[in-house]
């Protein structure tokens, strides 16, 4: 599969919104990625099509920390199943390391829940560095941080 990445356009939110809990096996997680994302981080974000059919097969939504010049951070990645072990997450996180160095940018930085070990295992074979981080969004709220140097 040859995947292409595009900037995000109008109608985007509503293409991924629509299969993401399909994507994450029916966990709802639509709650997790507001339009907002789509609308203000643009020029941090893409969409990954396959360029032989020109399904959406993918995104990413990023931003630089406004907190930390040194950071960028990747809020949500997403790939649909049917072209999972295509290269379409890394292509997507590759891109992402290049955008975040591009902007002065020296360690991305996401996060996942405890139960995602899929996506524990991925950031791991990515290169990130891995801590469980208990209570991080609240009492009971555990996270996986991850961190890696670009």
């Amino acid at each position: 599969m040859e995947i292409t990445l595009r900037p995000l356009r109008d109608g985007d939110f509503e293409y991924v919104i629509s299969r993401l809990d399909e994507w994450w096996g029916g966990r709802s997680m639509t709650g997790s990625l507001p339009r907002l994302f789509f609308d203000h981080f643009p020029a941090t974000s893409r969409l990954a099509v396959d360029s032989a059919t020109g399904n959406t097969v993918g995104f990413i939504i990023g931003f630089l920390s406004q907190g930390d010049p040194t950071t960028a951070y990747i809020h949500f990645v997403g790939v649909d199943p049917a072209a999972r072990g295509h290269e379409v997450g890394r292509t997507l996180y590759e891109w992402f390391f290049e955008t975040a160095r591009a902007a002065g940018r020296s360690t991305v930085k996401c996060l996942t829940s405890t139960v995602n070990t899929g996506s524990v295992a991925f950031h791991r074979a990515m290169g990130f560095t891995v801590t469980e981080a208990k209570d991080y969004d609240g009492p009971g709220q555990h996270r996986m941080l991850f961190t890696r140097s670009v």
